[in-house]
């Protein structure tokens, strides 16, 4: 029994320590340096004060027999919940299958749930760096591991293929492996490591020992893939649920001390929950948290600038810049101006006041090549947010959706999605897709749910998918938007494969799926989206009595009649009426298909065969278009012209924002990918904003937008109706662009010190459920200086390599657009003037203490 008894306590206090990480880890990783904390909160407070009260309620209740089998059920409840990567959610659990108890729901025939519903999932990225760290081996005895990372620090995010490890050397008792990526399948063989460790003199270290250390450096690498939105809630409903069940299926009679042991296992495993759930509540914080402004920049067409700049002096400014000749070499780049282009080419030759050459007026310029200029620039501007056709975010895409919310809530009329498939490690495309289909759903619900707030009750959102994700899509969809909200499953064609592997018997994939879904059903805004007909429609009367739902008699020549039994009329009487006088409505006798039309006054009856049985027809006039049904396969949905894998063509898109929007409305992306809807909404004529966290966001997705300014001659700028308002002559734009803080910098950055862990918790607390964070200054002490005997915020201190845009910031915070920015100050809508040395606290608390 004693052997058994110190087996459970071990094995549960190594299973919390795991969850705690709780190795001596080095690094500069954000999320590292809270780990930190929380693995010393949990040695120098957390277990002795757990194992003090442990022991004091086994000795109170006089259940100190219970000890071996309370160690063995904390185990064994906690175990179930707790993934590798540390996240909080059902993994192992068999009480996962009763919690359909929690969403059943009356009115639902069927309630779609995951088992990661309850988490925000955090799109990371792979951030390698070299790590020390020291574990101890199974056999007792202490190691220091080196992980040189210097191979793989700057590997891509989006990098699929896997990592290997190698032995390096061993110096000063210190083990060093390389860390690399596997090439041509290979694997780590952590056997001839161990064989290596050995040779060298350290002995005693495992196999196991090797991959539980691999296991921790990769767990840092990756950051954290999951965030429990409340673990303190979701812990303890399993707890309730795990007793239950427990004592419901043991036949034993239950005593008075059956029942002390049972609470005092409640007690002891909710004092746990509550210290886990500290750390979670952080992550959460941070997670949601406003994020700051960075490095943001404009870009301007010439043409928009003349018309505020009426004497050209900045105009002047910008062609006498020392840095003009970057942005002429920007401009030669993207192809806009030929290799013998000069600056004087801008301006008539008479003088700079002459104007600008017609051939160069939407060349856009970059603010990047100009910054010291830039507010100059932007002060010829009023109402400063109206006056642009559009944002660029690089960011991960939750963090911008919730960043921007305030100022955008309810401002958006039409969204475009196609977010990475549910593919897994055959994705092959740009993106890291390796998801569990839980994972796949968790991360769309997130975003999607955030991005329904953006929309106004007139818009919709259109969500592309393929065969791997389409039945988890509709299902998600109909769950945030309703069911009565959807409107339509749209057919996409894709590319054609000429090579099928002839050993997977299946016929090749021809569709993706487009969802379509309105925010408010009654009010949603839809326009027939039309096609061209390959043979002209010649013009014919039509009968006016097909339109479902009863309607009411009408006048016709002055004959009253009923429409059919369930039909109504197809116009109104106004619109009747004005027909009639325009020649477009006839009456045809039923019996004798004699026509009666205006120039024959009243109908009284059939003047041929004497009946009165007349039916009501309009004309409809002869068309080389014809409005489209939910298969869009006349028309690639994929298209090549930037050579980005999943590159949307174009005249999808241009159907999309038609039927759903029209022109100046706000049109948005948050897996903006090459950038085709930015640049088609602009085409078209919409106000727009994407959102991409890919490095293609500056070599892909902005050159694009820059050529869409100065006129873009490739996809639907072919076509007719488009070159109507968009052509050589009438383009040009103007635009912001800029970088979002992230959840790991702010983990990084962020201070937490948390110096005396044996402070004493405030009344009413203790040490388990003491927020651990409240004392941490996290980014006041940099954000906050004291001047003379005032208090003066300072954004700019907290990020030495970042430059903060704080109109936007404030801007994005306060949920109000930006009128007016000057040297000195700045203006918001219904706020009015902020100086940059005297912004107030209450804009700035939640960036900077949360």
């Amino acid at each position: 029994m004693h052997v058994l008894q110190q087996k459970y306590e071990r094995e549960f206090y190594k299973a919390l320590e795991d969850i705690f990480i709780g190795e001596r880890l080095e690094g500069q990783s954000g999320y590292i340096n809270l780990l930190k904390i929380k693995s010393s909160y949990y040695t120098n407070v957390i277990k002795p004060e757990l194992e003090k009260f442990i022991n004091d309620k086994l000795l109170d209740k006089g259940i100190e027999d219970f000890r071996e089998e309370l160690f063995e059920k904390l185990y064994t409840f906690f175990k179930r919940y707790f993934s590798e990567s540390g996240s909080i959610y059902f993994t192992y659990t068999p009480w996962s299958e009763r919690v359909y108890e929690r969403i059943y729901d009356p009115e639902k025939d069927v309630a779609l749930f995951w088992k990661t519903y309850m988490l925000y999932y955090v799109k990371s990225e792979r951030l390698y760096k070299s790590l020390e760290l020291q574990i101890k081996g199974e056999n007792g005895k202490e190691f220091t591991i080196y992980f040189d990372a210097t191979e793989i620090e700057h590997q891509k995010a989006n990098e699929k293929r896997e990592l290997i490890y190698e032995f390096d050397k061993v110096e000063n008792g210190k083990i060093f492996l390389k860390c690399k990526i596997s090439e041509k399948g290979r694997k780590t063989k952590e056997e001839e490591i161990v064989k290596e460790i050995s040779n060298n003199g350290l002995r005693d270290i495992t196999t196991d020992d090797i991959e539980r250390a691999i296991r921790i450096f990769e767990k840092q690498s990756e950051v954290d893939f999951f965030i429990n939105k409340d673990a303190e809630q979701f812990l303890k409903e399993q707890l309730d649920m795990f007793i239950y069940q427990y004592m419901f299926n043991q036949k034993n009679v239950w005593g008075i001390k059956r029942i002390n042991e049972i609470q005092t296992f409640k007690e002891v495993a909710e004092k746990i929950i509550e210290f886990i759930a500290q750390f979670e509540n952080e992550l959460v914080k941070i997670w949601n948290k406003p994020k700051l402004v960075f490095n943001s920049n404009y870009v301007i067409t010439l043409d928009r600038i003349a018309k505020v700049d009426r004497d050209f002096r900045v105009i002047n400014k910008i062609v006498n810049h020392p840095n003009i000749h970057q942005q002429i070499e920007e401009w030669k780049e993207l192809e806009l101006v030929d290799e013998d282009f000069k600056i004087e080419h801008l301006v008539n030759s008479e003088s700079i006041f002459g104007g600008l050459n017609d051939r160069y007026k939407f060349l856009p310029i970059d603010t990047k090549y100009f910054k010291d200029i830039e507010v100059e620039l932007l002060e010829l501007f009023d109402n400063l947010d109206d006056q642009l056709d559009g944002v660029l975010i690089k960011s991960e895409n939750y963090q911008a959706l919730n960043t921007i919310l305030r100022k955008y809530k309810e401002k958006v009329q039409t969204i475009y999605i196609d977010p990475p498939f549910n593919k897994g490690q055959d994705a092959d495309y740009f993106y890291k897709v390796n998801y569990k289909d839980a994972t796949w759903i968790t991360m769309l619900e997130n975003r999607i749910r955030l991005a329904k707030e953006l929309l106004n009750e007139r818009g919709s959102i259109f969500v592309r998918c393929d065969y791997n994700g389409n039945m988890y899509v509709r299902l998600l969809m109909n769950e945030i938007f309703g069911e009565e909200n959807f409107r339509n499953e749209i057919s996409v064609r894709r590319f054609k494969k000429n090579i099928m592997d002839r050993l997977v018997k299946k016929l090749p994939e021809a569709i993706d799926t487009i969802y379509t879904y309105s925010k408010v059903a009654e009010k949603f805004y839809y326009e027939n989206p039309l096609k061209e007909r390959q043979v002209i429609r010649k013009g014919f009367w039509r009968h006016m009595d097909d339109s479902s739902g009863q309607g009411t008699p009408k006048s016709f020549f002055g004959k009253i009649l009923e429409p059919p039994a369930g039909k109504h009329w197809k116009f109104s009487q106004e619109k009747i009426d004005k027909m009639i006088d325009e020649g477009k409505i006839i009456l045809q006798c039923r019996n004798c298909g004699y026509v009666h039309d205006k120039s024959k006054g009243l109908w009284t009856a059939c003047p041929v065969c004497g009946k009165d049985d007349p039916e009501p027809k309009y004309w409809v006039e002869e068309s080389s278009d014809e409005v489209l049904d939910s298969n869009w396969t006349d028309i690639y949905g994929y298209s090549t012209g930037w050579n980005f894998p999943t590159e949307n063509s174009e005249l999808l898109l241009k159907r999309v924002i038609e039927c759903a929007s029209k022109p100046r409305d706000l049109v948005m992306d948050f897996f903006l990918g090459s950038g085709t809807t930015t640049a088609v909404a602009h085409k078209l004529g919409r106000k727009w904003i994407g959102i991409e966290m890919g490095e293609h966001f500056y070599t892909v997705v902005l050159p694009r937008m820059k050529k869409v300014l100065a006129y873009d001659k490739s996809g639907i700028s072919k076509e007719k109706d488009v070159k109507e308002f968009y052509n050589e002559k009438n383009a040009g734009g103007f635009f912001k662009y800029y970088e979002l803080e992230q959840y790991e910098e702010v983990l990084r950055n962020a201070k937490y010190i948390h110096g005396d862990i044996s402070l004493q918790p405030r009344p009413g607390k203790d040490a388990f459920n003491e927020y651990v964070f409240m004392r941490d200054p996290k980014f006041v002490e940099d954000a906050i200086v004291k001047d003379s005997d005032k208090f003066k915020v300072d954004l700019t201190r907290i990020y030495k390599d970042k430059v903060v845009d704080i109109p936007e910031t404030i801007s994005n915070v306060t949920g109000k657009k930006i009128k007016k920015i000057s040297k000195d100050y700045f203006v918001l809508e219904d706020i009015g003037m902020i100086r940059y040395d005297d912004i107030p606290l209450e804009y700035v608390k939640e960036l900077i203490w949360w």
